[in-house]
């Protein structure tokens, strides 16, 4: 199996460490939501050794990929990746301090949006921390002409997709006892 590399990972990783180091609490287990090709995984827990933190990814190629990370890396807290389908309800996995997903809203259905949102609430622990990375609208308004054009891209690929409401996303996590503390672009 091959690892991969994506150039998004690599362009935001640094950016999302910033504020992961900034929000996260210094030890416990991070579970990461859609690892993708396992890129950032293996960056987090480089770079935050006290934190053990969990890949998952619902595809097999991405498990693959994150595995062939892992094993080169070496690293004693960068755990094997489970297969996690958010939809696949309840998640099989345990209870986590933090909990971190990046670029996934905007290229799955709303229900991916609804099902993520119950699964934190469900796993995240009382004072944890849920990290949400990627585009967003903000007062039903997208924040750059890129992400505009990238939205009707994403609804012309499929029209369950697109850049979501940072609000419809909030509403969803406080039905859910999760509550937004700060957003912010990067």
């Amino acid at each position: 199996a091959m690892k991969q590399c994506w150039p998004a990972p690599e362009r935001n990783k640094g950016p999302i460490l910033d504020v992961l180091r900034r929000v996260l609490p210094e030890r416990g287990r991070l579970l990461e939501i859609a690892s993708g090709t396992g890129q950032h995984a293996l960056h987090f827990a480089r770079e935050l050794p006290r934190l053990v933190l969990q890949p998952s990814d619902p595809d097999a190629e991405n498990l693959a990929s994150i595995r062939a990370w892992r094993k080169e890396a070496a690293l004693a807290n960068l755990e094997e990746p489970v297969c996690l389908d958010v939809l696949q309800e309840p998640w099989s996995v345990g209870v986590f301090d933090a909990i971190f997903n990046a670029n996934m809203l905007h290229i799955t259905p709303w229900e991916c949006a609804e099902a993520l949102v119950r699964g934190v609430g469900r796993h995240l622990a009382p004072e944890g921390v849920f990290v949400l990375y990627g585009p967003f609208r903000i007062g039903a308004a997208h924040t750059s002409p890129s992400n505009e054009a990238f939205d009707d891209d994403l609804r012309r690929r499929d029209p369950r997709w697109g850049v979501r409401d940072l609000e419809a996303v909030v509403t969803l996590a406080c039905a859910e006892g999760v509550a937004l503390v700060e957003s912010g672009g990067m």
